[in-house]
């Protein structure tokens, strides 16, 4: 995956129309999309390539390293949210949703700050493989696992990753899936992994700027009164941070 391959406007939309849904959540996913098109198009920009430039440059990572961003993949603004994150916390673990792209940059910032390890959930098993020997062409390593989409915990919509051996000590939690095609507020069951949060984690959401992750963060923010979110509008499609409060 490089800067030559391009980036499609939807992560395999195949997939997620195979999938058995209420009727009443395929409307949903309907309505969203015919209100935030407008949205959807700004997030096909993944940023200045000066930026990325800039980000590849800080992790030592060769010109074209990263994909095209943008779209369903993550723009610079975010991943340099990332990058931050990992040099400021140095966390021992990272847990991440969604693979792809800001895999490469999470294991690239924790060899270079201070070591941890990266635990990467995604749905699509050939990717995981895929994404797993593209870290190993650029002499990162991750533990990048298939996680199949079943039924979500907590009463939230959609569809969500089945989880296995997740570790207690998240010290950064990266969302960026499964996709909004499987319903608008998807990423709220995501909050099942709170608990497991260190007393200095951090949380970051991508796409935080579409209406569904929104009301996912109004909803965090009532349940879960010992976490600070902010959202940082920001870049092309916002990220939401969440702040675990010590003590």
């Amino acid at each position: 995956m490089t800067t030559r391959d391009t980036t499609q406007l939807l992560a395999r939309p195949d997939l997620y129309d195979a999938l058995p849904r209420p009727l009443r959540e395929r409307l949903d996913v309907i309505a969203f999309g015919a209100i935030q098109w407008p949205w959807l198009l700004c997030s096909l920009w993944g940023g200045r390539k000066a930026d990325k430039a800039a980000l590849l440059a800080r992790l030592d990572l060769p010109a074209d390293a990263l994909p095209n961003l943008g779209s369903w993949k993550a723009d610079t603004r975010f991943l340099f949210h990332i990058v931050d994150a990992i040099e400021r916390l140095r966390p021992a673990t990272v847990v991440e949703l969604g693979c792809g792209a800001s895999s490469l940059v999470i294991a690239k910032a924790l060899q270079k700050y201070g070591g941890g390890r990266l635990i990467s959930y995604d749905q699509h098993q050939d990717f995981v493989a895929e994404t797993g020997a593209w870290l190993a062409s650029q002499g990162v390593a991750a533990d990048i696992r298939h996680a199949p989409l079943g039924d979500p915990p907590g009463h939230w919509p959609g569809l969500w990753y089945q989880l296995t051996d997740i570790p207690s000590d998240i010290g950064l939690l990266v969302i960026d899936g499964p996709p909004w095609a499987l319903h608008p507020l998807v990423r709220g069951a995501a909050e099942s992994l709170f608990p497991r949060l260190t007393g200095d984690a951090l949380i970051l959401l991508d796409d935080a700027a579409r209406i569904g992750e929104r009301l996912v963060a109004r909803r965090w923010r009532k349940r879960w009164p010992s976490i600070d979110f902010v959202y940082d509008r920001a870049g092309a499609k916002g990220t939401l941070i969440g702040a675990v409060r010590r003590g």
